[in-house]
């Protein structure tokens, strides 16, 4: 689904106040573009956190309009099932934290299920797309491989997996992590050469490189061993979205719309 970002970041300025204010606030911004779709029995319109920009899953498009493969599966799981949602675009941190509040019912921002997020609290949908993490550096960069990171600094985004990743080789290779709110501040702070490398999952470094033209190479064998993205909830009063979900991601697979969507980012 399409939404011009001015439209999010309302909805996202909303939520913010609620969490602070304890008002609930969100509950008064605007459904998102997929209104069209049939209600539920309850009429609920779901709320739906997601990350700012990560490329191709959540992005602002030149057009200035929120899409990615994460808001075209969402949509399409939703016109299935017969159920409305409210996006909100508040980030990956604050994403989890508006979920947690309750200020959220759910979140899809590519988020890697894990025994240790399940549990964390973390209700995790069947898996829609497998992805694993890897390491990139500056396009002329010398470094080839872990054995060069001693003594330098590498970004990730804090709370993700491609974090856990680093902070799991960084004794032994003798390297920092510094960490960011986002992807594309990381990839900036990589050409910018305030970092030696960024740890991030292989195919939103792989998008930009190729879409963008930034200034940076992936590392072979630096990658480590795929996991699946899924949709989260935080409270398992909201398990009938998971629910639907699932049910509708199976459709869309059998149907085809699944392999439409990927190969619109992806052209696979």
């Amino acid at each position: 689904m399409k939404k011009k970002m001015l439209a999010m970041v309302m909805s996202a300025m909303m939520v913010l106040a609620a969490g602070c204010g304890g008002s609930g606030a969100a509950d008064s911004a605007a459904p998102a573009d997929n209104a069209a779709a049939t209600s539920d029995a309850s009429g609920k319109v779901w709320k739906i956190a997601t990350d700012t920009a990560f490329k191709p899953f959540e992005y602002t498009d030149d057009n200035g309009n929120f899409v990615g493969i994460d808001m075209d599966i969402l949509d399409a799981i939703a016109k299935d099932q017969g159920f409305q949602y409210e996006m909100q675009v508040l980030g990956w941190d604050a994403s989890i934290a508006a979920c947690q509040a309750g200020q959220a019912d759910g979140m899809i921002a590519g988020a890697s299920i894990t025994d240790e997020r399940k549990e964390s609290g973390w209700i995790f949908s069947d898996g829609y797309y497998d992805a694993n993490q890897s390491m990139a550096v500056e396009a002329s960069s010398s470094i080839a491989g872990f054995d060069d990171l001693s003594g330098q600094s590498v970004a990730v985004k804090t709370g993700s997996m491609s974090a856990t990743y680093a902070e799991s080789l960084a004794d032994q290779y003798g390297f920092t992590v510094t960490y960011f709110e986002d992807s594309p501040t990381m990839y900036q702070a990589v050409v910018g050469g305030q970092v030696a490398a960024v740890f991030d999952d292989t195919p939103i470094m792989a998008a930009n490189i190729k879409d963008t033209g930034i200034s940076m190479k992936l590392v072979d064998g630096t990658g480590n061993d795929p996991a699946a993205y899924g949709f989260a909830i935080f409270n398992a009063d909201n398990q009938e979205l998971v629910d639907m979900f699932n049910k509708g991601l199976a459709n869309i697979k059998s149907n085809g719309k699944y392999d439409e969507i990927l190969k619109k980012y992806l052209g696979e």
